[in-house]
């Protein structure tokens, strides 16, 4: 399998969940992969069982949100494999949802620095070395950033999420001409962290497939458009949720 051979591939979120899923595929694939992430401990326990298993990967700590950070981060990636090919902007967060009269303003502004600030300060420093390498970027929002799918009272996420989509069509549109190809998912339901615990047999009558999806069923989709296979893709939004959003 080597869909991805001598690419170099930065995944932001990249210590649970989807991101992690996409780092192992992804190596797997051939690449060379930083994983960053503000969990030190499990950034390196991935960065360990990546090698172990005989793929490619390095561990950057960093808070997205903290433009310092991504610099060294983008410094960091470049120092260590002298190239950037793909991009995939995954870090993200999603706070308790609540009436926006009881939701504190810190929690509506930690969700857009980490969601939609950390999606566009890692494009802008990464964008000179994807240009470089005509790579790609991904970015990964959410059914909740849809304009046709409203989600309970997740106002903070899903203004942040469609924000990531609109941001990805500016610049798959901006970029092109450079060979920057730049596409975005919207997972719908999945079984990470993110579910905070609940039963995903309580989601499965709203998805028409029938079951709540895996990390490993978008991981597919990311490498996917990541590849070669997806050459002729840009600016193209793909939801990942089995149906729900329909």
């Amino acid at each position: 399998m080597t869909k991805l051979n001598g690419k170099t591939a930065l995944i932001t979120g990249g210590t649970s969940g989807i991101g992690m899923e996409t780092a192992k595929l992804f190596a797997q694939e051939g690449a060379k992969v930083v994983l960053a992430g503000r969990n030190v401990k499990r950034g390196k326990s991935i960065e360990a069982e990546i090698r172990q298993a005989g793929g490619e990967a390095t561990f950057l700590a960093c808070d997205v949100s903290d433009e310092a950070q991504v610099k060294e981060l983008i410094a960091g990636t470049i120092d260590k494999y002298q190239k950037l090919d793909i991009l995939f902007n995954n870090a993200g967060v999603m706070l308790p949802s609540m009436e926006i009269e009881r939701m504190p303003v810190t929690d509506w502004r930690a969700t857009l620095d980490v969601n939609l600030t950390g999606c566009f300060l890692v494009s802008r420093y990464a964008k000179p070395y994807l240009t470089a390498q005509k790579g790609t970027i991904i970015n990964n929002a959410s059914i909740a950033g849809l304009q046709h799918y409203a989600v309970d009272r997740s106002y903070a996420y899903s203004a942040s999420k469609a924000a990531v989509i609109q941001f990805s069509h500016q610049m798959a549109k901006n970029y092109g001409a450079e060979g920057v190809r730049v596409n975005c998912i919207c997972p719908g339901i999945i079984l990470t962290e993110m579910l905070h615990g609940r039963d995903p047999k309580i989601y499965e009558e709203r998805i028409p497939l029938g079951r709540v999806g895996t990390p490993q069923d978008v991981a597919k989709t990311v490498l996917f458009l990541a590849s070669e296979d997806a050459a002729y893709l840009t600016g193209v939004v793909i939801p990942i949720d089995g149906g729900a959003s329909l």
